[in-house]
């Protein structure tokens, strides 16, 4: 029998532009080698001050629809009190509270279950760190 819970880590490089990364076939690959056709949960966990998980459609402009709508609730300027790095970096930090750092799915007869439209995606605003760790954990 499977193990009932398994964990991996997957290393992302995100570059030097902010973006909005659709791990959904890294997500449906693990589960293929864990989840033996299981029902269960797979966690997604970010383990960084200034990136998120988020559920949303890509390929379609809602990606980009994203990162506009946070440089509207988020500006990238010399507002924010926490001020190290790149000009503006302060709202990066304050992105987790939008975007949270963890997202929890089903998992049904060993395979994600999203929405038609829907995709597990990382976040990330903070251009000086391109290197990213995403925890999958299933449980099952």
């Amino acid at each position: 029998m499977p193990d009932a819970f398994t964990t991996r880590v997957l290393n992302i490089t995100t570059g030097s532009r902010e973006r909005v990364v659709d791990l959904a076939g890294d997500c449906e690959a693990f589960l293929r080698e864990v989840a033996a056709d299981r029902d269960g949960l797979l966690n997604l966990f970010v383990p960084h001050a200034t990136a998120g998980i988020a559920i949303i459609e890509t390929g379609a402009g809602s990606d980009n629809d994203l990162l506009a709508a946070l440089h509207t609730l988020l500006p990238a300027d010399d507002r924010w009190q926490h001020r190290h790095g790149t000009p503006g970096h302060g709202r990066d930090h304050v992105l987790p509270a939008f975007v949270p750092p963890h997202a929890t799915l089903p998992v049904v007869g060993g395979r994600l279950e999203l929405g038609t439209w829907q995709s597990v995606c990382l976040v990330d605003t903070n251009i000086s760190n391109t290197n990213r760790h995403v925890r999958l954990s299933f449980l099952g």
